[in-house]
């Protein structure tokens, strides 16, 4: 196995999040980090917006509303990390 430089760590390594890449001569697994940039997108908006909207309008469901705040963190954590992903020059 020949050594890598710091710039191939960088970018990440082929196959990094797959276990079984290069078994049997099959392709490294890519991963689809734009879809998965999008769909963090849309779920921070649609749990922050409906979260509010329940706390205001219901306030006998506020704890659903919470709930929903809480997954908007989550999805915008989601959406930090995929971002930084995608900045460092991951393909996907």
């Amino acid at each position: 196995m020949e050594k890598r430089e710091r710039s191939d760590y960088e970018r990440g390594l082929p196959g990094y999040h797959d276990p079984l890449a290069g078994f049997g001569g099959a392709p490294y697994a890519r991963s689809a980090l734009t879809l998965r940039l999008v769909l963090a997108g849309f779920g921070f908006a649609f749990s922050l917006v409906v979260g509010i909207l329940i706390l205001v309008w219901m306030p006998e469901g506020a704890w659903l509303g919470w709930v929903l705040l809480g997954v908007a963190v989550l999805a915008a954590a989601n959406f930090a990390w995929v971002a930084h992903r995608k900045r460092r020059g991951e393909p996907g």
